[in-house]
């Protein structure tokens, strides 16, 4: 499928349930890597700073990233592009903690071509995996002098993401294009729908978009409620700028 004909109703069926996944990766970071939680015990994100700088991403790459994105999700007068959403930060921060370094995935070889059933085949864990596949991607469109993939046309972009998702761009090497193409929709997904402590969904857009409620605590009122949309603006985990306290 051309990521120009991914429709938002199909980015939104997957990623409602997809925002979730970067607490998991943040709940083994702020424990050390063990079990999700601990009695008696509380851990609290730090909200990324959406003014900062890429900390894994070089430029090279975030420009590749931040091109891929927002053709996988433009804006449309349903919602915003994934670049407006934030989506490359959301990822520059997940590859550079523990999701990147894979510490929750079982990362010794053999490593065989799996199925398509088989979940995260890579040698690489998830950070790895992008930087040796967005190197080969700019290797393989330097063939005959051609040009990088953000400097290409739309139209470009969106024949080479299709073939990519195709299985149609031989990258050399060990790097797969085709579960590269699907590993990146996926991050590009979760970074769209996540909390936006983690630096995608800016501004709840997201969630705003799609009448979800976010954290909040106490749905009760609202569960027999039928056919009628969700009365309330959406809550992240970092709460409402509205309840916080006027000094």
């Amino acid at each position: 499928m051309s990521p120009s004909q991914i429709s938002r109703r199909t980015a939104l069926g997957a990623g409602v349930l997809a925002f979730a996944a970067p607490l998991t990766g943040a709940a083994a970071q702020f424990n050390g890597g063990g079990l999700f939680w601990a009695a008696n015990t509380s851990t609290y994100p730090t909200a990324v700073d959406l003014k900062a700088s890429y900390q894994f991403l070089t430029g090279d790459e975030a420009a590749f990233v931040e091109a891929a994105a927002l053709r996988m999700i433009p804006a449309d007068p349903t919602g915003p592009s994934a670049l407006e959403a934030g989506v490359p930060l959301f990822l520059d921060r997940q590859l550079a903690g523990d999701y990147g370094k894979g510490t929750r995935l079982y990362m010794q070889g053999p490593f065989a071509k799996g199925t398509a059933t088989q979940g995260y085949q890579a040698k690489w864990p998830p950070a790895g995996f992008h930087r040796a596949a967005i190197k080969a991607i700019g290797d393989h469109l330097a063939q005959g002098g051609g040009a990088t993939f953000h400097k290409r046309d739309e139209a470009d972009q969106d024949a080479f993401l299709k073939d990519l998702s195709d299985g149609k761009v031989d990258l050399g090497g060990d790097v797969d294009g085709k579960a590269y193409f699907k590993l990146l929709l996926q991050n590009v997904m979760e970074g769209y729908f996540a909390d936006p402590i983690y630096g995608g969904n800016r501004n709840l857009s997201a969630w705003k978009m799609i009448g979800f409620s976010g954290a909040r605590y106490d749905q009760r009122a609202y569960v027999l409620s039928y056919g009628k949309p969700y009365p309330l603006p959406p809550v992240g985990i970092g709460g409402r700028p509205a309840w916080s306290v006027k000094g």
